[in-house]
């Protein structure tokens, strides 16, 4: 019974565009975009409801709604975890309310690389609704390399937009969305 509504709701919005733009021994970058049948306002207020729409399986915690995303500037993409720990995933360096947010930070395996990366993701209405293209750019040494790593980090990230297209598709408008 409760597929139904989500299998109604995706097709509400078309499919995501992904791609590896470009990789390379010491870099890659990824994209992904999906166009929305709401509000720009409205999908860029889902994005921020990470927690909600982030697939458990890519989280330290198993529990994707521990993580957190602080839509200001010097905000966290956060995770607790068990025992007082916690990991951050991404700081946010840039933040443009309704059209544009800047992460940086490295994600996953990443993290434990001499790597960094940038998350930029922008939101954009069309006619219809709106557009969120997520560009995410990793940099520096990885063993085996970055390009190889790219593949992955694509999959990975492409599977969370695909949710953040559901839960965008389905998500509250903004102004009735609680503090």
């Amino acid at each position: 019974m409760r597929a139904v509504p989500l299998i109604a709701l995706s097709m509400m919005a078309s499919p995501a565009g992904a791609e590896v733009v470009a990789a390379g021994d010491h870099g890659f970058e990824v994209q992904h975009s999906v166009n929305l049948v709401v509000p720009q306002a409205q999908a860029f207020a889902a994005f921020g409801q990470v927690g909600q729409w982030w697939d458990s399986q890519h989280t330290y915690s198993g529990d994707s709604k521990r993580m957190s995303l602080q839509m200001r500037a010097g905000g966290c993409f956060c995770e607790p975890l068990d025992g007082g720990g916690g990991i951050e995933h991404m700081r946010v360096t840039f933040i443009q309310p309704g059209e544009r947010i800047v992460l940086t930070g490295s994600l996953g395996p990443l993290l434990y690389e001499a790597t960094t990366g940038v998350m930029d993701v922008k939101v954009e209405r069309i006619a219809g609704g709106s557009r969120v293209t997520m560009n995410y750019r990793a940099a520096g040494f990885a063993k085996g390399g970055a390009a190889a790593m790219a593949p992955l980090v694509d999959q990975v990230l492409g599977e969370q937009m695909k949710r953040f297209r559901v839960f965008a598709a389905a998500a509250p408008k903004p102004d009735t969305l609680k503090p």
